[in-house]
């Protein structure tokens, strides 16, 4: 596969996997998350690599979904799904569930490293690494998004605090939460993520995956699986109100972008927009 959004680079027994699409600020589309998966099966199928390190190039780790870019309506207009709403469960199961519980089970270690604005597709795909390493101006917006993860990465009580709101968290927050494991200045993070990764790969791969295997296991017993296929059918009805849609006491919800942008400024940070 020739690569359009992503770059790929063995580094030692390293593969190095780069968003690549900073113009958009590197949103989560059909094509990103079909050349993602290639590559992770890839690195897999190699036998001189041993650990995935995901990172981005620009300023920001992803602006979240690709709301249309180009490419994306190029490629919307080449390979359309189905209309109505079996086309669009089928498109969320296909982009999103499928590619990220394959991931999260890569038998090998995954880690993300994270830079500026990590916002709903951008989070989703960060989740599925096993470990994420920020910069210490990353932040995170979170929602009941497609491959709900949330409360299993920051909990349970964190994750109705952070998404009642909803609000951005920044790294130190998330860290503390248990979703980012270590945090670095901007300048430090892909040579810090990068000199961990090489130091994971010297260990025996078949211990790291069967380490990895028994721990996803673990949280599988707790329901992780089966919760994410579970609040994945609850996505379309949450998907008219998310919009927007009247509610039954004639205020309209916020989306969660809205309501953020009152505290931040997003304006350079929408993935639709050059």
């Amino acid at each position: 596969m020739d690569y359009t959004q992503i770059t790929y680079e063995p580094v030692g027994a390293v593969a190095r996997i780069s968003l690549n699409r900073p113009r958009y600020r590197n949103p989560i589309g059909r094509i990103c998350i079909e050349e993602l998966d290639h590559a992770f099966s890839r690195a897999v199928d190699d036998p001189e690599l041993r650990v995935i390190v995901l990172r981005a190039e620009g300023d920001h780790f992803s602006a979240g979904h690709d709301l249309g870019t180009p490419e994306k309506l190029q490629d919307d207009e080449a390979r359309p799904y189905p209309p109505g709403a079996r086309g669009r469960f089928h498109r969320s199961w296909e982009l999103y569930i499928e590619p990220g519980l394959r991931w999260r089970n890569l038998p090998m270690p995954t880690i993300a490293a994270v830079q500026g604005y990590c916002i709903f597709g951008g989070w989703m795909v960060a989740t599925t690494m096993d470990l994420i390493f920020a910069s210490s101006d990353a932040r995170f917006l979170g929602s009941k998004f497609q491959y709900f993860s949330v409360p299993w990465d920051v909990g349970i009580r964190k994750a109705k605090e952070i998404l009642f709101e909803p609000r951005f968290i920044e790294a130190r927050e998330a860290q503390q939460a248990g979703f980012v494991s270590r945090v670095f200045d901007r300048d430090e993070l892909d040579d810090a993520t990068m000199e961990y990764a090489a130091r994971v790969a010297e260990s025996d791969p078949f211990s790291l995956r069967f380490t990895k295997l028994a721990i996803n296991q673990a949280q599988d017993e707790q329901g992780y699986t089966n919760h994410v296929i579970a609040a994945h059918s609850l996505q379309p009805s949450d998907g008219a109100g998310s919009q927007g849609a009247q509610l039954s006491s004639g205020q309209r919800r916020i989306a969660p972008i809205d309501r953020a942008r009152r505290n931040f400024d997003l304006t350079r940070g929408l993935a639709s927009r050059p």
